[in-house]
């Protein structure tokens, strides 16, 4: 496997810390890899380096350049909505097939891992009528699907997981990130989770005070690519 894609549940439940922590471990262990984020929202130039874009390419060793965020994000847009919302507040629109095909061709032409990280969660609207999972299908390459542990986090995941297979997408594994201050335990939530998935592999991410990459969870996913 050797191109993923990073989706989530929901928007803030990590999938750009997961998916730098995987960067990271494959960097660690001597592996190529490079990343991409297609479409942004709430971008703001000004703090770069703050952005999903600009913490992607500091996981990758890059320098935090307006040609590198171009290069990685080619679709920014400044307000904190859903890409279509975004676009529109702009007086833009999303192309869903210059999408599509900047994603294809950033997946021939790799060489060693490509991490694609989706915007928003899984269904999370482009443009009429299409979604990120529209998306995903037409890549059809192996995800990665992030999922917080609140109050409400278990159906938000099996509704995730049961749509992707009806579209016939492989769960390469299902990353269970503890949310701050919730209300259920990350075990537990796990372990509820756990019994309606059969084969596909969770993997529990406890919080991390210090947003260490060091944890091993994250060389536990790299392991796969």
């Amino acid at each position: 496997m050797t191109a993923v894609f990073v989706t989530g549940t929901g928007t803030d439940v990590g999938k750009t810390f997961i998916a730098c922590g995987v960067i990271q471990a494959l960097r660690t262990s001597g592996r190529s890899v490079d990343a991409l984020k297609p479409v942004v929202s709430g971008f703001d130039p000004a703090k770069a380096d703050e952005s999903d874009p600009g913490r992607l390419l500091a996981a990758l060793g890059r320098t935090i350049t307006a040609p590198e965020i171009e290069r990685m994000s080619p679709w920014r847009f400044a307000a904190p909505l859903s890409p279509d919302l975004a676009a529109g507040r702009e007086g833009r629109s999303i192309d869903f097939a210059a999408v599509r095909d900047f994603c294809r061709r950033a997946i021939a032409a790799r060489e060693g891992t490509l991490l694609i990280e989706g915007v928003g969660g899984t269904m999370v609207p482009l443009d009429p009528p299409r979604t990120v999972l529209d998306l995903m299908v037409d890549l059809s390459i192996p995800v990665i699907l992030v999922a917080g542990s609140y109050l409400g986090s278990i159906s938000h995941t099996l509704s995730a997981l049961d749509v992707l297979a009806r579209r016939g997408l492989k769960v390469a594994a299902l990353v269970v990130s503890e949310t701050a201050g919730a209300s259920v335990s990350l075990e537990d939530t796990v372990a509820s989770i756990g019994q309606f998935t059969g084969p596909t592999r969770i993997v529990p991410l406890p919080r991390l005070a210090d947003a260490s990459f060091d944890h091993p969870a994250f060389a536990r996913l790299a392991e796969q690519f």
